[in-house]
């Protein structure tokens, strides 16, 4: 049992003491220390990579479990496609370093997340992505222990309702992701030390695309799409780097908002914006001969009004918070690289990073109508 500020366990680097900090190593200790914090009653904060979290300056009030499992392993799967493997990944691990490894491995399906801090326990909570790769294209399923019943059950990508930064877990499943696995396409079939180096899924971001120099849906090195997305993740500051002051910061502060696409005509037309899947039941049609047996006409329900993502970097920008922009005083400002983060420029509080936060959500506003929701997780501190 040790104490620390957290400031010293998140990429932020802001936030006071915990009341007590522990550290599991194992899946078994992971599971112990769960259901002991759980049977003390309080509340208590499960912290991996710190990569998307916030903590007030007056730190959390309640003990501090980390997340410092690991390992890779090969499952065996009957029902495999072929050409594919499944791999159990440990909720501690870390989660650059397994795409590094799947890169090495010739493994494709997650190349395109190169970069992304923090652990995979963490990646199915709020369905990560980046590039035109998201978890749940490739997410079988995750190993869950629940807070109910104390219980470890498999849960399937499926029933996790998977979405754009979201899941039944970030809506308030309570538990403890222990393990996760994932489904990849074995690309190094075939390819050895003088054959054709293992080649990536389908590119599907027309950003990453023009940096490789190829058209949406070619297929390029492995190596070639780790090492491109990274160098574009570093561009911006999304790649840590302890002498990058930009990249002091949870990543993306703001989620890109989900609009109707009757409010996205009342924007200006540069704005940019991107149509969202609608999904949802289908209703069946009535057969002729359901109804001459008097079975009654199936109504389907209205459809719903269709959807757009807008980009919120373009929103902050165009309310007139720029690049590198902060407040009088303040030890946070917007990343001088890209506007969608908010950093720590060596000296901010929390509070720091919470007036601006809120600073922004109010120009966002007050210029557009609609409410920036932040991605991280924020305790002790309100926007």
């Amino acid at each position: 049992m040790t104490s620390q500020p957290l400031a010293t366990l998140t990429t932020m680097r802001v936030g006071g003491p915990a009341e007590e900090i522990l550290a599991a190593h194992t899946r078994h200790e992971l599971q112990e220390q769960a259901i002991q914090l759980w049977e003390r009653g309080d509340d208590w904060l499960l912290l991996g990579g710190g990569s998307n979290t916030v903590v007030a300056d007056e730190g959390y009030p309640g003990p501090v479990l980390l997340v410092r499992t690991g390992g890779v392993a090969l499952v065996e799967d009957p029902e495999l496609a072929p050409g594919t493997i499944r791999i159990r990944v440990e909720a501690g691990h870390d989660w650059d370093a397994l795409v590094a490894e799947c890169v090495e491995r010739g493994w494709a399906g997650i190349e395109a997340l190169s970069g992304i801090p923090g652990l995979a326990g963490a990646a199915p909570v709020q369905n990560i992505g980046a590039y035109g790769q998201e978890l749940s294209g490739v997410l079988h399923s995750i190993e869950f222990l629940a807070a109910s019943t104390y219980d470890v059950r498999r849960i399937p990508a499926a029933d996790l309702a998977l979405s754009y930064r979201d899941s039944v877990i970030k809506q308030g499943l309570e538990g403890v992701v222990l393990s996760i696995d994932l489904v990849l396409t074995d690309a190094g079939v075939g390819a050895g030390e003088d054959g054709p180096e293992p080649l990536s899924e389908p590119i599907r971001y027309s950003q990453l695309a023009g940096a490789l120099g190829v058209e949406l849906g070619a297929r390029v090195p492995l190596r070639t799409v780790r090492d491109t997305v990274l160098r574009l993740r570093t561009s911006k500051g999304m790649v840590l780097d302890e002498t990058d002051h930009d990249s002091w910061s949870a990543g993306s502060f703001f989620t890109n908002p989900i609009v109707t696409e009757r409010f996205a005509r009342g924007l200006p037309e540069n704005a940019p914006r991107f149509p969202v899947a609608e999904t949802g039941p289908t209703a069946a049609v009535t057969t002729f001969e359901e109804l001459a047996d008097g079975q009654p006409l199936r109504i389907p329900a209205t459809p719903p009004e269709r959807r757009v993502k807008l980009s919120a970097a373009w929103l902050i920008e165009q309310s007139g918070v720029p690049r590198g922009y902060r407040l009088p005083g303040s030890g946070a400002s917007v990343s001088t690289k890209h506007t969608l983060a908010i950093t720590n420029r060596g000296n901010a509080s929390a509070s720091d990073i919470g007036e601006l936060a809120r600073f922004i959500v109010q120009r966002v506003q007050q210029e557009f109508g609609l409410v920036l929701v932040p991605e991280p997780n924020l305790y002790g501190i309100e926007i």
